[in-house]
């Protein structure tokens, strides 16, 4: 059993073991993430395992539910709050009116965010987990490098505040999506982290704290979600054992739900692909009006707008959320707008479907 994290002793310990045929039950995300084809092939020539559910959500069965549960399914949606971190930091925000440093201080001193802070508020730990997430979904090989990756540390206390106006959360959210070709024959695959709005009244919207939470949409099943701790001794200990469990029993499946052989290299798309929503901020409304027609001129409209007061003497922040738009179409004109000033922050995509 290793949970020591990393890639350097524990991938050398996990290949000694499963050369000797010993199986192998481990918490380790990122050397899944990173050596998880290396390591599989070794225990399928050695007859042996590798059993992970402590990797992804904690104490939660949530890739037993999705490599096992709905395997029958092609799955064409998963999103997941991944990170215990990073939904802390979120939801005080929310409920306090807090700054990102504020609160980061105060998790951090809870024992909740390590320092540094880097691979929970920069996305990275998430994005190990959700590309093991995509590989059980799609049945392709796990490709962690090519996961869009976001963190944090942009989002402020304002986008929580006129979010919340709007009846959303703000949520960091890792994504897998699958994108089908037109003729239906090949399958490609979206991989993503970065921060969502969620409505409150969604599952994942109202998955708050420390807890984790996935979500994932099968062909036949529909929608499944699973919610618990996502992190801690305890969580960590449960899904450990049930592991062990499940090889004293010979209750075992492939690692990522298929024989390695069997795992073709995953086909990636960029962000370029994506469809959605986007949250868009403004300190007034001369410069909402003024994005507000460079968008319309590249075809883009808008479907939601909140405003917020301020103090006195001061003009309050205001908010619009586009309607579903092709990133490559909406980006250049955000990118353009924020150069000048008029767009406050960072663009906050808007997440479904639910």
């Amino acid at each position: 059993v290793e949970t020591m994290g990393g890639y350097s002793v524990s991938k050398t310990m996990c290949e000694a073991a499963l050369h000797k045929g010993i199986s192998v039950v481990t918490a380790n995300k990122a050397l899944l993430a990173v050596h998880g084809k290396a390591l599989t092939t070794i225990a399928e020539r050695n007859n042996a395992t590798i059993g992970w559910e402590a990797a992804v959500g904690g104490g939660i069965p949530c890739i037993r539910a999705l490599r096992q549960g709905c395997a029958a399914n092609n799955v064409e949606y998963a999103a997941g709050i991944l990170n215990g971190t990073c939904n802390f930091i979120l939801t005080t925000m929310k409920e306090t009116g807090r700054d990102f440093d504020d609160v980061l201080n105060e998790a951090q001193a809870l024992g909740y965010a390590e320092t540094p802070p880097d691979l929970d508020v920069d996305g990275i730990d998430t994005a190990h987990k959700i590309s093991l997430v995509a590989s059980v979904a799609t049945g392709y090989l796990p490709s962690f490098d090519t996961v869009h990756t976001e963190g944090i540390r942009s989002i402020s206390g304002e986008d929580v505040n006129l979010a919340a106006r709007l009846n959303y959360s703000i949520k960091l959210l890792g994504v897998a999506s699958t994108i089908t070709s037109q003729d239906g024959q090949t399958k490609s695959v979206l991989q993503r982290v970065h921060p969502a709005l969620i409505p409150n009244d969604t599952s994942l919207g109202s998955t708050h704290g420390v807890l984790n939470a996935l979500y994932t949409l099968g062909d036949f099943v529909g929608p499944v979600f699973s919610q618990g701790p996502g992190a801690g001794r305890e969580a960590t200990a449960s899904a450990c054992v049930a592991d062990l469990m499940d090889i004293a029993l010979d209750n075992t499946v492939p690692t990522f739900g298929l024989p390695i052989d069997d795992m073709p290299e995953m086909k990636s798309v960029t962000m370029d692909e994506r469809i959605g929503q986007y949250f868009i901020r403004f300190n007034t409304e001369a410069d909402r009006g003024d994005v507000v027609r460079s968008l319309e001129t590249a075809g883009v409209s808008y479907d939601k707008h909140a405003e917020e007061e301020g103090s006195k003497g001061n003009e309050g922040q205001r908010c619009i959320i586009t309607k579903d738009v092709q990133e490559n179409i909406i980006m250049p004109v955000i990118k353009q707008e924020m150069e000048s000033g008029k767009i406050q922050g960072v663009p906050i995509r808007v997440e479904g479907p639910w």
